[in-house]
């Protein structure tokens, strides 16, 4: 039997044998062993039209195939897996399973988000230290002065000019 699967836009048959043809037939729950093969045959493929061959299978198929969905399986030893630890679809939030990949691409953003606040405020290095420290990790106006023995007003005056700076460049930026 020959079966044709739809395969995002273009169509491939696959040639299955008579073993392959009757997992088929027992697969899909079909009905009707007393049919001719040629039925059988035309019955297979227009079940599998059915459900799997539609656009909007495909369409779900090619977004969410990548997915991980983890599935817990016993080890090459053959040693049971541990049942401690949910698994992917089990939980509500599944970023708990992407937490390193999640902080990496938040450090990354936020490194490449200095390094732009250090190439535009060029030589005002502690304009950039200071509008760092206070507007991108959260650090108070007066404990930042604090730590560098400078007068508050002095560091909102500065933080004023660096965003005003920043603002422009921002406005200017080439995409």
């Amino acid at each position: 039997m020959r079966l044709s699967i739809r395969y995002e836009n273009k169509l491939q048959t696959i040639e299955l044998n008579e073993k392959e043809t009757e997992e088929m037939w027992i697969s899909l729950s079909l009905e009707g062993d007393e049919l001719p093969k040629k039925d059988k045959d035309r019955l297979i493929q227009d079940t599998f039209n059915e459900e799997f061959n539609k656009p909007e299978y495909n369409n779900w198929h090619k977004f969410d195939r990548h997915r991980g969905y983890s599935k817990a399986s016993p080890n090459d030893e053959g040693e049971e897996y541990d049942t401690s630890e949910p698994l992917m679809k089990e939980v509500a939030d599944a970023r708990v399973f992407q937490k390193d990949e999640i902080n990496r691409a938040y450090q990354y953003e936020h490194e490449d988000v200095c390094k732009w606040i250090r190439k535009v405020l060029g030589k005002k290095e502690d304009w950039a230290d200071m509008f760092i420290a206070v507007r991108i990790d959260g650090m108070s106006i007066r404990e930042y002065a604090s730590s560098i023995g400078a007068d508050e007003n002095n560091i909102t005056q500065k933080l004023k000019r660096a965003t005003k700076k920043l603002e422009q460049e921002y406005k200017n930026r080439q995409i």
